[in-house]
C-alpha cells in the first residue's frame, strides 16, 4: 500500500510537467513560418536575407530578442518577433541551430 501511495504521489507531482511537455514537432512547425524569407529549413537560396540554418542558438535568440525589444531595426522582423513568446524563440532558435548549414 505504501508503494502505491508513493507511486500515486509521484504521478501527481509530475502531471503538470507532462501536460506541458511540448509537441515534438512544435519547434519545426514554428520555424516553418520563417521559410518565406529565410528559406526552407533556414537555408536561403540566392537572396540577401540571412540564412538561419546552423547558426548558434544563442546568436539567433539574441537577434530575435533585439527585434522584439525594438533594439534592432528591420522591415518585418520587429513585428513578427513581437508576436513570439520567449519560449517560442528558444524553440525556433534551437531547431535552426540543429539544421545543417550549406
Amino acid at each position: 500500500m505504501r508503494n502505491l501511495i508513493t507511486a500515486m504521489a509521484l504521478v501527481a507531482a509530475a502531471a503538470p510537467a507532462i501536460a506541458q511537455a511540448p509537441d515534438a514537432a512544435l519547434a519545426r512547425n514554428l520555424a516553418a513560418t520563417c521559410a518565406n524569407c529565410h528559406g526552407t529549413n533556414g537555408m536561403t537560396q540566392g537572396t540577401d536575407v540571412e540564412p538561419l540554418a546552423g547558426k548558434p542558438k544563442d546568436e539567433l535568440v539574441r537577434k530575435v530578442q533585439e527585434f522584439k525589444q525594438g533594439k534592432k531595426p528591420g522591415t518585418i522582423m520587429p513585428q513578427l518577433a513581437k508576436g513570439l513568446t520567449d519560449a517560442q524563440i528558444e524553440l525556433m532558435a534551437g531547431w535552426f541551430a540543429a539544421q545543417p548549414a550549406k
